[in-house]
C-alpha cells in the first residue's frame, strides 16, 4: 500500500504531469519518526495483549479469540514498519531487494484486510451476544477458530494481487530503486483504478456496512430493553464502547480510503485539477500514518476498555510479583538458616 499513492510507476507516460516528482521537505525526516512511534507502541501493546490473554485468560470466549487474531495481524504488519521507515528516510529508495518488497507490501495489505475482517467478526459476535443472549451461549471455541481461519484465508487471497504486481525497480527520473506496483504499461491507470476500488470495497465499504448495521441494531435493542438485566449504567457503558470502536476505525482509515478514491477519479480523468492531485500527493502519507495508528489503538479499545483487560493484567502482574517476593523470602530464609547452623558447626569442631 505504501507508495501506491505516489506518482511512481513503471509507466513514464503517467498522466499526473502536474506533480513534481520530489518529496516535500518534511517527509523524509517526519515520516520515519512517526513510523517508529507507531512501531514501538504497537509492538508493546499488541504483545502485551497476547501475553496477558494467553497466560491469564483461558481463550474460551469467542471475543478473546478474535482479539488475539487481531493482535497477531497488527504484529505482522508492524514488523514491516522499519523497512518502510528506512524507505522514507532514504527518499523512496528501496534497498532490500524484490523479495522483501513483495513480502513487506503483501503483509501490509494482509493487515489492512485481516484487521477490518476481524473487527467485523467481533461486531457480529457482539451483536449476537447482546441481542440474542441465549442463542449466543451456544457459540463455541471451535466455531471461532474456523471463522478465524476463514478470515485469514480471505485476507491472504485479497493480498495475492499485491504480492504478484508489487516489485522493486529503478526509475531514472528519480535516480532510485522504488518499491511500487508494476502493472502492465499499456493499461497502468486502469489497473491502478481496479486495485484501488477493490481495496475500498473489500477493505472499507463492506466491513463498515457490517459494523454499522450491527451497532445500529445493538443501539436499537438497548433502547427497547426495559428488563432488569441491563440497567441504565451498563447500557450507557456499552454504547460508549460501541461508539469508540466505530469512531476509531472511521477516523483512522476513512481519510486514506477517501484519498484513494480521489486518486482513482484522477486516473479515470474525472478529476484533472492539479491542486487536487498535489493535495493527494502531500496528504496521503499522513493519512496512511493515521491508518497505521489503528494498530496501536486496537489494544486500548478491545482490551483495556471493553474486555476486563485491566483486571487480567493486574492479576497477572500481582501474581508475578508475589512469586518473586516468595522466592526472595525463601532464599533469604535459607541463607539465614545456613548462618544459624554455621556457628554450631564450628563449636562442634572445637569440641572434637
Amino acid at each position: 500500500m505504501t507508495s501506491t499513492y505516489l506518482n511512481i510507476s513503471s509507466n513514464p507516460s503517467d498522466k499526473m504531469s502536474c506533480l513534481n516528482m520530489t518529496l516535500t521537505d518534511h517527509q523524509p525526516e517526519l515520516m520515519p519518526v512517526l513510523y517508529s512511534i507507531i512501531f514501538t507502541f504497537g509492538i508493546i501493546g499488541n504483545c502485551l495483549v497476547i501475553i496477558v490473554l494467553c497466560l491469564q485468560g483461558d481463550l474460551k470466549s469467542v471475543a478473546k479469540i478474535y482479539i488475539v487474531n487481531l493482535a497477531v495481524a497488527d504484529l505482522v504488519f508492524l514488523a514491516t514498519l522499519p523497512f518502510w521507515a528506512t524507505y522514507y528516510a532514504l527518499g523512496y529508495n528501496w534497498l532490500f531487494g524484490k523479495v522483501m518488497c513483495k513480502i513487506s507490501s503483501s503483509l501490509l495489505c494482509l493487515n489492512l484486510f485481516a484487521s477490518i475482517f476481524f473487527i467485523s467478526c467481533m461486531s457480529v459476535d457482539r451483536y449476537v451476544a447482546v441481542v440474542y443472549p441465549f442463542s449466543s451461549q451456544r457459540r463455541t471455541k471451535y466455531q471461532a477458530c474456523l471463522v478465524s481461519i476463514s478470515v485469514w484465508i480471505l485476507a491472504i487471497l485479497s493480498s495475492v494481487p499485491t504480492f504478484y504486481f508489487r516489485n522493486a525497480f529503478y526509475i531514472n527520473r528519480l535516480g532510485a530503486h522504488v518499491c511500487a506496483m508494476d502493472f502492465p504499461k499499456e493499461k497502468y491507470s486502469s489497473w491502478c483504478v481496479g486495485m484501488s476500488l477493490m481495496k475500498i470495497f473489500l477493505g472499507f465499504c463492506v466491513p463498515v456496512s457490517v459494523i454499522a448495521t450491527c451497532y445500529l441494531m445493538i443501539g436499537i435493542h438497548l433502547k427497547r430493553s426495559k428488563g432488569p438485566v441491563i440497567n441504565i449504567q451498563n447500557r450507557d457503558r456499552v454504547q460508549k464502547i460501541v461508539t469508540a470502536i466505530v469512531m476509531a476505525f472511521l477516523i483512522c482509515w476513512f481519510p486514506f480510503h477517501a484519498l484513494t478514491f480521489l486518486d482513482a477519479l484522477v486516473r479515470m480523468d474525472i478529476i484533472s485539477h492539479c491542486k487536487i492531485v498535489t493535495f493527494i500527493e502531500k496528504a496521503m502519507p499522513f493519512c496512511i500514518c493515521m491508518g497505521f495508528s489503528n494498530s496501536c489503538i486496537n489494544p486500548l479499545l478491545y482490551c483495556f476498555v471493553g474486555n476486563q483487560f485491566r483486571e487480567h493484567f493486574r492479576h497477572l502482574f500481582l501474581s508475578r510479583i508475589s512469586v518473586n517476593i516468595n522466592s526472595q523470602l525463601n532464599s533469604s530464609r535459607k541463607g539465614s538458616d545456613c548462618k544459624e547452623q554455621e556457628p554450631s558447626g564450628q563449636s562442634n569442631n572445637v569440641v572434637v
